[in-house]
């Protein structure tokens, strides 16, 4: 059954709002920028303005796309890998009490270890290619989908669980059809800090044995003090960021609907 047209006008209207709220105050604090640069006579290669950051990005818009597809590739494989990994691990910490007390202080243990000191180290094991740069963005992405998702399966109602039960689900179809899609919320929570934070673990990956990516490309900018193109980069790893983001919380509608819904009206009310 199809919408009313005035609901779907509605929700149009909600999503602009929403929207209008973040271009806004990002157009505000450029023009603000590009004032303040020429009020103060800011030298160029200290903070360059945004227009001369835009054009140089048109300008080397081919060498910028090759970089950013380079880094993309690596972020998109370390958090599938993260959720491959992460949640399997999160289902065997939930449904075995031992190897939640023996494994779990471990993983938060690691969290404390930089990984952009590792990152060398990796570099010497697996050489310059690609593999140590995924698995750098891996460890920083892991965490949170471990974390999320042992939360989302706890967090499962004991009525549910008796009715479960009361069915003779046993341990598997417990997981598959009560566990698993109720905790699906708290599990794209997960993911949607997980794609950000792969993002970083790649570009920081690349600082060190890269020859491609943003990473790479802000390092050379370092040493040759060529900020207007730094930024430039930096321009492309934040709308980099948006777009995963964006595909996490698409991916996440399409599964999830209701809890889409369902918070687009908490918005609508608040």
């Amino acid at each position: 059954m199809r919408g009313r047209p005035g609901n779907r006008a509605s929700a149009l209207r909600q999503r602009l709002a929403v929207l209008a709220y973040p271009v806004g105050s990002l157009v505000g604090l450029l023009l603000l920028w590009e004032v303040a640069i020429w009020v103060f006579e800011v030298p160029i290669f200290l903070l360059p303005p945004p227009s001369l950051v835009l054009a140089e990005t048109v300008n080397k818009f081919p060498q910028l796309l090759s970089h950013t597809l380079t880094t993309g590739y690596e972020t998109v494989l370390a958090f599938l890998l993260s959720v491959a990994v992460g949640v399997p691990v999160a289902v065997s910490l939930v449904s075995s009490r031992p190897v939640e007390r023996a494994a779990y202080p471990l993983l938060v243990a690691s969290q404390a270890v930089p990984k952009v000191v590792i990152a060398p180290l990796l570099t010497i094991w697996f050489g310059f290619g690609l593999a140590p740069k995924v698995y750098i963005a891996f460890l920083i992405a892991f965490f949170p989908i471990v974390v999320s998702t042992v939360v989302g399966l706890k967090s499962v109602p004991v009525e549910l669980i008796h009715v479960g039960r009361s069915m003779g689900l046993n341990p598997i179809q417990m997981l598959l059809k009560i566990r698993l899609p109720h905790a699906l919320p708290s599990m794209f929570g997960g993911m949607q800090v997980a794609i950000a934070l792969s993002l970083v673990g790649a570009i920081v990956s690349e600082f060190t044995g890269a020859s491609a990516g943003l990473g790479y490309l802000l390092i050379i900018t370092i040493g040759t003090l060529d900020t207007v193109v730094m930024f430039a980069g930096i321009l492309a790893s934040v709308v980099l960021g948006i777009v995963l983001f964006s595909v996490v919380v698409w991916i996440e509608r399409w599964a999830i609907p209701w809890h889409a819904s369902q918070r687009l009206q908490a918005g609508a009310v608040s």
